[in-house]
């Protein structure tokens, strides 16, 4: 990976849907190499997809929460991390290193949306010992660009 292809990263980080005309011209190659380079990019997986942000107000999801999971044993991870991946409203989820061992990201209509949730679904995870959940009062920044 050259300077070329960590530049075609940044913009198409800034703007995913722009042309790959736009894109030559913002690199400074013409579009056939450009294109050679983006195809290049996705094949290898450095580029995984295209996606559009969404505000989640907008479409009935105003509540998020954080959700700390730490599991009774070890036994039940691959379990937890199979359910966790087909959950639809876990947007995002990390395991940890230590305690606790996941860190859920979760999104809702509102508190009794979420309170529904988590007394249905997340309780009855594989495995879960403990649940703490943090309520998100404000996003300061989301979507963040890698520092290419």
């Amino acid at each position: 990976m050259d300077g070329i292809d960590r530049a075609i990263l940044r913009r198409l980080q800034d703007d995913g849907r722009m042309t790959a005309t736009a894109l030559a011209e913002d690199v400074g190659l013409t579009v056939a190499p450009c294109h050679r380079r983006l195809r290049e990019l996705e094949n290898s997986g450095v580029i995984r997809g295209y996606r559009v942000d969404v505000d989640p107000a907008k479409v009935g999801l105003g509540f998020e929460a954080l959700v700390f999971v730490t599991l009774r044993d070890r036994s039940t991870m691959k379990d937890f991390e199979q359910d966790v991946g087909r959950i639809g409203q876990i947007i995002d989820a990390q395991r940890l290193f230590g305690e606790p061992d996941f860190l859920l990201r979760v999104m809702a209509a509102d508190l009794p949306a979420y309170q529904r949730f988590y007394d249905d679904v997340l309780v009855v995870l594989p495995g879960v010992e403990k649940l703490t959940s943090t309520i998100v009062m404000k996003n300061l920044k989301s979507g963040g660009r890698l520092p290419i």
